[in-house]
């Protein structure tokens, strides 16, 4: 998703990963907190990529598909995974990952284009 250059290439990932966050939305949640109740599990810990990375590329790549009125349970559940001690105490910040995948998607970018 960082080296997505092209607008046609942008609409086909948006729309895609639409579905997907749409299809969790449905059907994952329910009123439990995470994915198999009140506790993180592995579900959760598979799926963290959206809580705590898919804002991050968001930023970095300038589009918006994780938004709390269009999912709220899933956005819900991210806000739970992300402020677990567990998760919040051993990930980087975002204001610290933000630059440096920038500096990374510029040169996939840079490199994608020799």
């Amino acid at each position: 998703m960082l080296v997505v250059e092209g607008e046609e290439d942008r609409e086909k990932v948006t729309k895609a990963s639409l579905e997907v966050l749409q299809t969790l939305e449905e059907q994952a949640f329910g009123d439990k907190k995470f994915f198999a109740g009140d506790e993180i599990n592995m579900v959760d810990l598979a799926y963290g990529i959206l809580a705590r990375w898919l804002p991050v590329f968001q930023e970095v790549v300038g589009i918006k598909l994780f938004e709390p009125d269009t999912f709220p349970r899933l956005h819900a559940w991210a806000e739970n995974f992300r402020q677990a001690a567990v998760i919040r105490d051993n990930l980087p910040d975002h204001a610290q990952m933000v630059p440096l995948f920038k500096i990374r998607r510029e040169y996939l970018l840079q490199t994608a284009r020799k």
